[in-house]
């Protein structure tokens, strides 16, 4: 088949990968717009467009797709499907019907658990200990079409929304290929969502990152995790700079210290939550890069009963 890819992050590129290495023919890459990233927000292409460019194939970066000739130029491509990882803007109701068998997205959750913006995102911080991936025809609704394909993935103790996420693109680039096969050569039989298990993951914003100490140690641990790498999980110090927080490690042997309360010993440095303290492992203070929780206290020296957060934190 003729393929249009859509899809913006890194995540999306093994999915990219495996269109290219299969018998279909990727014909153009819908992604978004160069941005500003990183710490010196340089303006660079999005890491699909960086492969699609390396594979010789035609790059799409329109600002808007309501843009008349947005869908003169996907007519034209003549495609057949249009397979979707991450693009990160929903698709105007009159694209949908360009190609022959629509487009298929590749979504991180087993729907229709966790429809939205950050489906591993909000499994993490729910402590859900299964997710998956869903390849489901697009309509009007938000991830509310047919199913064509799911597979699952344990959720490990340790795992952050990265360490998920690279795990489930993996997985996901072989379910997406085969349900492109599927609808190639007519065997795919798309099912019907119900509305069992049904919950909503919107998009994180960075006071959804804020970690509330007086939270027990369970909930802070798997928001840090939750939001690592992005939008990143953090604190503040007693002066009120903002304070980033690597993904920490719950250590239910200490149970005597006031929630945010710091103590620094020879070997960690520890936080007290609303039940037992979490061991700090990597931190960047404002305008630094991550470093050893221990590292840093050296240096900072917080004195005994300093305590992280602000008191909006606190409830």
């Amino acid at each position: 088949m003729r393929l249009l890819f859509a899809g913006t992050p890194a995540v999306a590129v093994p999915v990219l990968e495996a269109l290219l290495d299969s018998e279909h023919e990727v014909v153009a890459v819908l992604t978004r717009p160069d941005a500003a990233s990183g710490r010196g927000r340089t303006v660079s292409a999005s890491p699909v467009k960086q492969r699609a460019l390396e594979a010789g194939i035609e790059v799409l970066t329109p600002t808007s797709l309501r843009a008349p000739e947005v869908r003169e130029r996907l007519v034209a491509l003549d495609l057949d499907c249009a397979p979707v990882v991450a693009y990160g803007a929903l698709l105007p109701a009159d694209l949908l019907d360009v190609p022959r068998f629509g487009w298929v997205n590749l979504h991180f959750s087993v729907l229709p658990a966790w429809r939205g913006a950050a489906p591993v995102q909000h499994a993490v911080i729910a402590g859900d200990e299964v997710t998956g991936a869903t390849t489901f025809r697009i309509e009007k609704g938000l991830d509310t079409g047919p199913v064509f394909g799911m597979l699952t993935e344990l959720i490990r103790p340790r795992d952050t929304t990265g360490d998920l996420l690279a795990r489930l693109s993996t997985a996901g680039a072989g379910l997406m290929v085969a349900t492109l096969d599927a609808i190639a050569d007519g065997s795919a039989q798309p099912v019907p969502q119900t509305s069992d298990g049904l919950s909503f993951a919107p998009r994180l914003e960075v006071e959804d990152a804020r970690v509330r100490w007086s939270h027990p140690a369970y909930a802070v641990d798997r928001r840090v995790r939750g939001c690592t790498p992005n939008p990143g999980a953090w604190t503040t110090t007693p002066d009120g700079a903002r304070f980033k927080l690597a993904p920490v490690l719950p250590r239910p042997d200490v149970t005597d210290l006031a929630p945010g309360e710091i103590r620094v010993t020879k070997e960690a440095v520890l936080v007290g939550t609303g039940s037992h303290a979490v061991e700090l492992t990597e931190v960047a203070p404002a305008g630094r890069r991550l470093m050893a929780a221990t590292a840093w206290a050296r240096g900072a020296r917080p004195t005994e009963g300093t305590v992280l957060g602000e008191r909006l934190s606190q409830s």
